[in-house]
């Protein structure tokens, strides 16, 4: 299987070659090659299953319900949805023409961008390099995968996995560290689609300017949950078990759409805190249901927030930490400084500050004077808040009285805004991104209008001109028989 660390035999500029001639002959184009392709992504997600829980549970201490909720039975829906849909979404779309072009035709055609490049990310690492890769295969395209280094038994499983179901020679998975994701971006790629944080982020960008490559960026932030007061004490309990499942109970928070913060009004925040409390006791009974910390360096990190005085002195649930078995107990804050790394950094862990408020609708400018995130989850009743948050705020999506679970629907895109990234992707988005909607006009000569062209004697040819671009056909036509001017 070779080590993380190994490149290609033939290196990385003979692979992208390979892989241009593979396009060039067409075969990745066919539709039935297409299908082929994700029937191989479902054939591994099903028959590879406990493989793919085994290495989700070495690299990240997944359970493996979690795993097949998160990973593995969410990407086969995805395929499958997309399966369904592919001839309609591959199909020319016909788009209006002018009445004096008569007679046309004009299409929107979509055709693949040729050679595409996909770093995943390590906190789902099947997940956010299988979905992705489904949609470049279904416009049509050739592509190289660059796993995480940071999950190598997930990398390694792909590697070794991947082309014994899809076309070995249109796809191909590269495994490394750093800076074989550094020299892969010294080629040239169609578009380019990368996963993570912001700073590997830049250099991507600033790399592919080279080349004017495309890119699309899914980047982290720090996703804010607004939580109204409930007045039914049904309503509050289920808004704290969505609550806790998008915080904990997906990758134990190392995780770019879970909940970062919440901010609820004062009156409310000590019962939501005593719920947390006990819910978070009935739900995580056993150490395994919750995943670890990825490594000690990000452990590290995480303890580093705690240790600021300032903010350990907020702790009001939790706060225990194992270094030998890298995990860190659900914990919850209260009010630590706004000016804390730990309110202005993205957590990317089992850490919740709740931040409280006057009034609720004081969230509003609270979010929107900080950088976009990439979710913005609401709990609430009030229909005016929700077309407020709607109206005043801007993410990549917003969610009401639910977390997380807006990932796992196709009919709507994912992805950031500003700073949590831009480029969207999910079902027919996935689709689009690595698609180009080619525009084809066609005409015959039936018809010439000679006023189009000069010279430019008077003013009848731009008498004649205004007519068309205001689409005042009965005025031209007249015109044109000389009954008007």
């Amino acid at each position: 299987m070779g080590t993380m660390e190994e490149k290609p035999a033939l290196g990385l500029g003979s692979l992208v070659s390979s892989l241009r001639v593979v396009y060039k002959s067409g075969r990745t184009k066919d539709l039935s090659w297409r299908r082929s392709q994700l029937n191989g992504l479902i054939r591994l997600l099903t028959e590879k299953e406990e493989e793919i829980f085994d290495a989700l549970h070495d690299d990240l201490g997944k359970h493996r319900t979690e795993s097949f909720r998160d990973e593995v039975g969410v990407v086969v829906k995805s395929i499958k949805h997309t399966l369904q849909n592919l001839e309609k979404w591959a199909a020319p779309e016909k788009a209006p023409t002018p009445l004096v072009s008569f007679p046309a035709t004009a299409l929107v055609l979509p055709e693949p961008l040729g050679v595409v490049l996909i770093f995943s990310c390590w906190n789902l690492p099947l997940g956010l390099a299988l979905e992705p890769l489904s949609g470049a295969l279904a416009a049509g395209n050739a592509v190289v995968l660059k796993p995480s280094e940071l999950a190598p038994a997930t990398a390694a499983f792909l590697a070794a996995n991947i082309p014994r179901y899809l076309d070995a020679e249109a796809v191909k998975v590269v495994l490394g560290a750093a800076e074989i994701g550094q020299e892969l971006m010294e080629h040239r790629w169609d578009k380019v689609l990368f996963t993570g944080g912001a700073r590997v982020g830049r250099i991507i960008m600033t790399k592919a300017a080279k080349y004017l490559t495309p890119v699309a960026l899914e980047l982290g932030s720090k996703c804010p949950c607004i939580v109204d007061w409930l007045d039914s004490k049904r309503d509050s309990q289920v808004a704290v078990n969505r609550i806790i499942g998008a915080k904990w109970s997906t990758c134990a928070g190392q995780a770019c759409i879970a909940i970062d913060y919440i901010l609820v009004e004062e009156q409310f925040a000590p019962i939501l805190i005593e719920l947390l409390k006990s819910t978070l006791e009935r739900l995580f009974t056993k150490p395994e249901d919750m995943a670890r910390i990825l490594n000690e360096r990000q452990f590290n990190r995480l303890c580093g927030l705690l240790e600021d005085h300032k903010v350990s002195r907020s702790i009001v649930h939790g706060g225990d930490v194992d270094p030998k078995t890298l995990s860190i107990e659900p914990t919850i804050l209260l009010n630590p400084p706004l000016d804390s790394d730990v309110m202005t950094e993205e957590i990317f862990g089992p850490l919740l500050p709740i931040i409280t408020v006057k009034k609720i609708e004081d969230s509003i400018e609270f979010v929107s004077s900080r950088p976009k995130p990439l979710a913005i989850y609401a709990f609430t009743t009030s229909e005016a808040l929700k077309q407020r948050i709607v109206r005043e705020t801007s993410s990549g999506s917003v969610t009401f009285n639910d977390a997380i679970v807006q990932y796992g629907l196709e009919s709507i895109p994912f992805g950031g805004v500003g700073q949590s990234g831009f480029g969207q992707y999910h079902g027919k988005y996935s689709f689009e991104m690595f698609s180009h909607k080619k525009a084809v006009f066609r005409r015959s000569f039936l018809l010439e209008f000679m006023f189009r062209y000069p010279p430019w004697n008077d003013d009848s040819k731009l008498a004649l001109l205004r007519h068309v671009f205001r689409y005042d056909y009965v005025s031209l036509f007249l015109a044109l028989l000389g009954l008007r001017r």
